[in-house]
């Protein structure tokens, strides 16, 4: 059976593949989301934050037997502290600067991190086992689709919307919302405005853990893994809109279905496809698809 002249099992296979990107691109831009829209930071180490979150499951693995589903419950929160230190000694001096200087400052920790991994890792990739329950595949009738892999987009989809969810409909998400635009008035009704700052760095950080140890058994543990995945990871966001919580889970997940097609249809644009949408909603809408000009 052809669509559009191709075949449907090469059709959907690609499909699934921009879904499984989409995804990711969907769990990583909401990270990057979630710490720009509250904290005004562009977090450029976000990229090596997932690379951690793949490595520390990794090593729990390897050194102490630490199991994928206790990995994927630990590892966030292992990261996430790190990054709470991080917006503890660092970021928390440049919140009243240009965003520039919170962009470099995380660029070059990217930077240590990832030079850090690699002088002990190597750049090799080191294999990560996909849990027993999910080993095999599901027969759909017109493709074999892999459990692992439906896992990770289901997964993926709830953790999103479940943010979007807590960020936009609850009391929390509107005091962090206020936090933003009027720190000294929530301060005044008795919220720990740091804290509060703090903790939504650690929960960005610990996102982009979480899609780290999500992508450990679909792709190698590398120390690159996120070099080579960030750059299309801001491209999203800068499409869906800085800041926006809803637009980059959308953009998300199309930007990885519109990947996904045009490695069928015209394969040598696969991989600039995402840049050039970009720099045409840039063009046309400069605030992005989903937010709003300042």
């Amino acid at each position: 059976m052809e669509i559009f002249g191709i075949p449907s099992q090469a059709l959907f296979g690609q499909l699934l593949i921009g879904l499984i990107n989409g995804s990711f691109y969907a769990l990583l831009s909401l990270g990057l989301a979630v710490i720009f829209g509250l904290l005004n930071i562009i977090n450029f180490s976000h990229g090596a934050q997932y690379m951690l979150g793949a490595f520390v499951a990794y090593l729990g693995l390897n050194k102490l037997g630490v199991n994928y589903w206790l990995a994927l419950v630990l590892t966030p929160f292992i990261v996430g502290a790190s990054g709470v230190l991080i917006e503890r000694t660092m970021l928390k001096q440049l919140y009243k600067l240009d965003h520039l200087y919170g962009l470099l400052l995380t660029f070059g920790l990217a930077l240590i991190i990832q030079g850090l991994f690699r002088n002990e890792f190597g750049s090799s990739g080191m294999p990560y086992p996909v849990p027993e329950v999910f080993q095999g595949a599901f027969n759909t009738g017109f493709m074999f689709l892999p459990k692992y892999r439906a896992w990770v987009i289901v997964a993926s989809l709830v953790v999103c919307l479940s943010t979007w969810y807590v960020i936009e409909r609850t009391k929390l998400g509107g005091y962090l919302r206020a936090a933003t635009e009027n720190p000294s008035l929530v301060q005044a009704f008795g919220i720990n405005v740091p804290r509060m700052i703090t903790l939504t760095y650690g929960f960005g950080v610990g996102l982009a853990a979480l899609a780290g140890v999500m992508a450990a058994p679909i792709y190698q543990v590398n120390p690159t893994m996120g070099a080579d995945l960030i750059i299309v990871v801001f491209a999203v966001v800068v499409v869906g809109g800085m800041g926006s919580i809803m637009g980059a889970i959308l953009t998300g997940f199309g930007l990885g279905l519109i990947e996904g097609l045009t490695k069928v249809f015209y394969p040598e644009a696969s991989n600039v496809v995402i840049f050039v949408i970009m720099t045409i909603v840039l063009l046309i809408k400069p605030a992005g698809l989903f937010g709003t000009q300042k």
